[in-house]
């Protein structure tokens, strides 16, 4: 597996994680040659999961999607990027359980489980996150959604 970081394919696995119920494995690696730790997912090529997008087009599932939306909805808030991976981990193996009879899932259902996780993390990157995610238009819609998770009324 060849560094991201300085491109020397020694390395050594540090940690080995099943995923998605043993359909994939998840290898933290780091580069014998500069010491940087980076992530490896090994998965069993099968039929590829597909998203479906709200005008219906389909494209293939794409992980650093999430973690890209993740991420801004997380900047600046005291996350570690361990936890950060480990909820993307969380939403990719829920998404593959509820896409596994016909191998595609929503746009909008990954979306909700990304709320869901982000809820129960931090309060402050749900809001951020949703307000993209449900296109809010003005201050009232923030309201609505702050008094839906119990906020002031």
């Amino acid at each position: 597996m060849r560094c991201p970081h300085c491109g020397n394919s020694d390395d050594k696995v540090i940690e080995s994680r099943n995923l998605a119920n043993g359909e994939a494995i998840r290898r933290r690696r780091e580069c014998n040659n500069c010491g940087f730790r980076f992530t490896s997912y090994e998965r069993i090529e099968d039929k590829q999961f597909m998203v479906v997008k709200r005008d219906g087009r389909r494209e293939p599932f794409d992980r650093q999607k999430i973690e890209r939306g993740v991420e801004r909805a997380l900047e600046k808030r005291p996350v570690s990027p361990m936890t950060i991976e480990s909820l993307v981990n969380q939403i990719e193996d829920q998404a593959a359980i509820v896409g596994k009879v016909n191998h595609e899932i929503s746009a909008s259902r990954i979306g909700d489980l990304v709320l869901e996780k982000l809820e129960e993390l931090d309060k402050v990157a749900y809001i951020r996150f949703a307000s993209v995610y449900r296109h809010f238009e003005n201050l009232d819609e923030f309201i609505r959604e702050i008094q839906k998770m119990g906020g002031p009324r």
